[in-house]
């Protein structure tokens, strides 16, 4: 498989006539790897004057988008960051595109953190190549790097050799199919016929390969006849593999070395070759905003507008700026859409800072994204993406659609934020921005959640992790202007009483004119966890009369809500009122609620009151190696294991992840899990990940409760 190295001219933007002349592709692997390189040199390798940015440049937490022709078809580029704390942004390139390249690194090998990236691609059934970088350091080896792909991944096979010089630099590739030397060490990327020894390391793997795809191929005597000696044409074998790549059960890999020029073609003859266009690929569920389903969307250009929302950037003078797929039908600059946006409805629960909304926005001018720069376009088809500005509605995920037919899409898959950090704005005068800010931080990151907790009074971001946390602090002060702090992380306790207690609330002021005069006695006892809070009255003989009784147990209520001892609510509970006393002129109903009020704060002491902390239920799902090293971190935190399960296969293809996967159930306290998602990921070596919620409340011991009343 090859093509001639010449650069076509690119046009200001592209503008594909037909959905098959598209490619939407995804660069996809662990931080490290190299996937910003090899993006950058593929950029640079269609549009005229551009060049590679240095491999130093800064680590992007965002997702890239480039449009680029090459050859006449349109290649949608998308770069994801591969850090794990990003895979909300790795998760929306998926969504907008057809198929992936995934790079990684030889000297590196591929751990467990790689091997679970390589699931999010084989659960969602992406078409995929392997793209092999830093061949060039010694410890690397592209023989066991194939190895070990196979192992982990499944069905992958090289398409092409590294070519090495004498210092052993990768200065070009041998292509297996082919049977051709495509030479880059002088600077210039060369087709040769091979050298005898090139041509032995060809024969070498070239059967290997070609029975691999021929396995593939929807004609079963294919392989017989292969086997028999028949000599099969190579046209024949790259439409099997044409065919094995398309349904995502044969992963070719090609190894790269973008800084000298090297495999960035063989890439892209596979992405033009191999990788389907959006006519094949296949699209998300799709509703009437009803809730009822509608068929199948095509990827039709005279179809209805089904477009979505794929990511959101806001900027304080230039406003919101959308990434939108399209879908089906054609999206036009200054038409009127619907805008829908349902996370709550698909979820079944309110997504904080993500209300459920309907709305009909004019579409600002189109362009098409060249990473930082963007290119005026009038039009995006069926398949296409494209860069919307004005749509002040939009949020991600949210689907496009016209205002005589709103539609609609299923969103991808949301990951949970566990990482909770408080925050607040450094100074008092900005904190009236920071909620602005927030409200835009919101719209463009569906992977964060804000709380503003009423127990605690602190603002909760829930994160993916710590780079996360400091991705998000840095645009607040950089792109908002507003300097925020961290702050110790406040876990909303409860209090109940453990022992009975009788106690009597006087209430008894005079002044010049009406006193106040209040007496009640109350017997607080507990309850059993969970019977909440009762109130009984046991008054006779009418010493606290009749139309007061409310009043005291309104006063009660309010007490235990604001906390008797520590400042957190009280719960579990009967407070009864026993007895009291009024005065015909100065008892009134405020005066019998603060007298309940000061008998419940009477009654409270360490004797007689102790703190519950939350317990939540935990699913840990984590590789088999490293179970040992999750049991035993979550006895260091007061966790109670309730039992394991295996996770099953991991690989949607057949593949597993080198080791088995167990799934851990346990109850750990609330208080141990602040910073888990970040303890987790370094106990497991990447591997574990978790979910979480509520169970109940249980006593917190005794030397974690006084730290809790010392600090109250």
């Amino acid at each position: 498989m090859s093509k001639g190295a010449s650069r076509a001219e690119a046009s200001p933007a592209p503008d594909p006539q037909s959905p098959d002349e598209l490619r939407n592709v995804v660069l996809v692997g662990p931080g490290g790897a190299g996937k910003s390189t090899l993006y950058d040199a593929l950029i640079a390798a269609r549009v005229p004057g551009r060049r590679a940015a240095p491999e130093t440049r800064p680590r992007s937490v965002g997702l890239s988008a480039a449009a680029i022709d090459s050859f006449g078809l349109t290649i949608n580029l998308l770069d994801t960051p591969g850090y794990p704390d990003f895979i909300g942004e790795l998760r929306a390139g998926l969504r907008a595109a057809d198929a992936a390249v995934f790079v990684i690194a030889a000297a590196d090998g591929i751990d467990g953190a790689t091997a679970l990236l390589w699931q999010e691609l084989a659960g969602l059934g992406v078409p995929r190549a392997i793209a092999v970088s830093k061949l060039d350091l010694p410890r690397s080896d592209y023989d066991e790097t194939i190895a070990t792909c196979r192992r982990v991944f499944g069905d992958a096979q090289p398409l092409y050799l590294p070519l090495r010089n004498a210092d052993r630099q990768v200065v070009g590739t041998l292509g297996l199919l082919s049977g051709r030397v495509f030479d880059s060490s002088s600077g210039e990327r060369i087709e040769r016929d091979p050298t005898g020894e090139e041509a032995a390391a060809i024969e070498g793997r070239r059967g290997e390969l070609i029975e691999a795809i021929i396995e593939e191929s929807e004609d079963a005597s294919l392989l017989d006849r292969y086997l028999e000696g028949e000599q099969l044409s190579t046209d024949t074998v790259i439409d099997d593999l044409l065919t094995a790549v398309g349904k995502a059960t044969f992963f070719p890999l090609v190894p790269i070395s973008p800084a000298a020029g090297v495999g960035i073609e063989e890439i892209f003859e596979i992405i033009e070759r191999c990788f389907p266009s959006p006519l094949t690929g296949s699209a998300p569920a799709a509703y009437r905003t009803s809730g009822v389903a509608l068929d199948p969307i095509t990827a039709d250009p005279n179809g209805p507008l089904v477009a979505e929302v794929i990511r959101t950037t806001s900027d304080p003078y230039v406003g919101r700026l959308s990434l939108v797929r399209i879908f089906s039908g054609t999206l036009r600059s200054d038409e009127t859409v619907h805008v829908s946006g349902h996370l709550g409805g698909f979820l079944g629960h309110e997504v904080e800072g993500h209300a459920d909304h309907d709305a009909d926005e004019r579409v600002g001018p189109l362009s098409s994204p060249l990473d930082e720069q963007t290119r005026p376009k009038p039009r995006a088809i069926a398949g296409d993406l494209a860069l919307v500005s004005g749509l002040s509605r939009a949020e991600t995920s949210d689907t496009l659609s016209g205002t005589d037919r709103p539609i609609l899409v299923e969103p991808w898959v949301l990951p949970e934020p566990l990482l909770p950090v408080a925050i607040q704005a450094a100074n008092k005068r900005d904190e009236d921005k920071l909620a602005g800010a927030l409200q835009r931080i919101v719209a463009e990151d569906v992977t964060m959640r804000m709380e503003q907790n009423p127990r605690t009074h602190q603002l909760v971001l829930w994160t993916m992790g710590q780079a996360h946390v400091d991705e998000l602090l840095s645009r607040l002060a950089d792109r908002y202007g507003v300097p925020v702090q961290a702050e110790p992380l406040r876990i909303a306790l409860r209090e109940t009483f453990i022992r009975k207690a009788t106690v009597q609330g006087r209430h008894v002021k005079q002044s010049g004119g009406h006193g106040q005069y209040a007496v009640c006695q109350l017997e607080i006892e507990p309850l059993e966890r969970g019977a909440g809070i009762e109130f009984v009255d046991k008054v006779v003989g009418g010493s606290v009369p009749r139309q007061f009784i409310p009043s005291v147990e309104k006063g009660a209520r309010a007490q235990l809500d604001r906390g008797v001892l520590a400042g957190y609510p009280v719960v579990d509970v009967r407070v009864t009122l026993l007895d009291g006393k009024a005065h015909s002129v100065d008892s009134s109903d405020m005066a019998f609620q603060t007298a309940a009020a000061i008998a419940l704060r009477e009654a409270a002491n360490a004797s007689t009151v102790s703190l519950l902390e939350p317990v939540d239920t935990v699913d840990i799902t984590v590789d088999d190696d490293h179970l040992g090293a999750v049991l035993s971190d979550l006895r260091g935190r007061r966790g109670h294991v309730l039992g394991t399960e295996p996770a099953g296969d991991l690989a949607a293809d057949g593949g597993r992840a080198g080791t088995g996967r167990t799934v851990v159930h346990a109850e750990v306290p609330a208080l141990e899990l602040s910073r888990y998602a970040v303890d987790l990921r370094s106990v497991s070596r990447g591997t574990g990940t978790f979910s979480r919620a509520l169970l109940r409340y249980d006593y917190l011991p005794t030397e974690l409760a006084k730290a809790q009343l010392d600090g109250s």
